[in-house]
């Protein structure tokens, strides 16, 4: 005879069903609309950062949340308006003159692959839509232009970036204004028994986004500041540019790293095989202090996610949804491991798998 607080058998199987029909949904949703659950995201990964910094704010002025929101507001928007008007058409410029730069290289590139026996054999196995088997890219487009319009097109196309970030902005902007608003109608989609537990996984997913969030912004800024600077001493054209591009690649873990390296190397060849190999040891170095001295201070404060587990999600998510997927696979995946975590018993010391020697 069961006890009152433990569920029968007939309520499991409902449990079971609704938990089979949920995960059909999603993978569904996924499937049918995933650019826009991916906007979805991205607000409310806005919102929880709009949020946190209010909430700083709020604990140390002690000034009522809308208040502190109002003010994270018009600080965010001043400091964007004031590095426009300072210094965003000398990056502008830069971008433009890197995307030209890389499309010229890259072509370049091709070429001597082309007068190499080993190159040819490299180019031969080479899918079509990167320029390979010796033949251009379907469309007409060059490879140059494929490779350029991949690592910068999404800072170059402003008119088609500017459309979707001004509707995750606000949406972001409407969710931080009252998310206890949004927070209660998701509560309401699940039964009453379910909704202390769900709250709970929701306010751990969202302190998990506000600190991998914390955390990465810490090393973009690091990362793309010394890739300036170091770019900048050795004598690399359009340092500026390719500083801004290293500091928002970093956003993604560990594949940023070589989507940030590849435009500076290419443009470091069209100096000379001496400054390209600077620039890749320049990369290298910040590569492994940000790997091993600023993340491992980071992440005292902020998320752990085995990188085995990062890099396989960004393949996932990036085949799955694109960039976009890509984009967002990391913050994505650590609040569901988080999540995970917290909804799932703990291993006992004779459940775990015995350490390597």
């Amino acid at each position: 005879m069961p006890s009152p607080t433990e569920p029968t058998q007939q309520e499991r199987f409902y449990s079971l069903i609704q938990s089979v029909i949920i995960a059909a949904v999603g993978i569904l949703a996924i499937w049918l609309i995933g650019d826009l659950l991916m906007i979805v995201f991205a607000a409310t990964l806005t919102a929880i950062i709009l949020k946190g910094l209010a909430s700083i704010l709020r604990k140390h002025t002690r000034l009522p949340y809308w208040v502190s929101l109002t003010i994270v507001i018009i600080v965010i928007i001043s400091a964007f308006l004031a590095l426009m008007l300072t210094s965003g058409p000398q990056i502008s410029e830069q971008i433009i003159k890197l995307k030209h730069a890389i499309t010229t290289q890259v072509g370049s590139l091709r070429d001597q692959l082309h007068t190499n026996p080993l190159g040819s054999i490299i180019m031969d196995y080479l899918p079509n839509s990167v320029g390979g088997g010796g033949h251009p890219p379907s469309g007409g487009a060059s490879l140059g232009s494929r490779i350029a319009g991949s690592m910068t097109g999404f800072i170059t196309s402003v008119f088609g970036v500017l459309g979707t970030v001004f509707v995750i902005f606000i949406a972001g902007l409407y969710f931080a204004a009252s998310p206890t608003l949004y927070g209660n109608g998701l509560l309401r989609l699940f039964p009453s028994r379910q909704r202390p537990q769900i709250r709970k996984l929701l306010l751990i997913g969202g302190h998990t986004l506000w600190s991998w969030t914390a955390g990465q912004s810490v090393v973009m800024l690091v990362v793309g500041s010394c890739s300036f600077i170091g770019l900048s001493i050795i004598g690399i054209p359009l340092a500026l540019a390719l500083g801004v591009v290293a500091g928002l690649a970093n956003f993604i873990p560990y594949i940023g790293a070589i989507i940030g390296a590849v435009p500076a190397i290419l443009i470091g060849l069209s100096q000379g095989r001496q400054e390209a190999i600077l620039v890749l040891v320049l990369y290298c170095v910040i590569q492994f202090v940000e790997g091993n001295v600023i993340s491992p201070l980071v992440q005292n404060h902020a998320v752990r996610m085995p990188p085995g587990i990062t890099i396989l999600s960004q393949t996932v998510f990036g085949t799955i949804l694109g960039m976009p997927g890509l984009i967002l696979a990391s913050p994505l995946t650590a609040a569901i491991l988080a999540i995970m975590d917290a909804s799932t018993p703990k291993l006992k010391d004779e459940e775990k798998l015995p350490p390597l020697d």
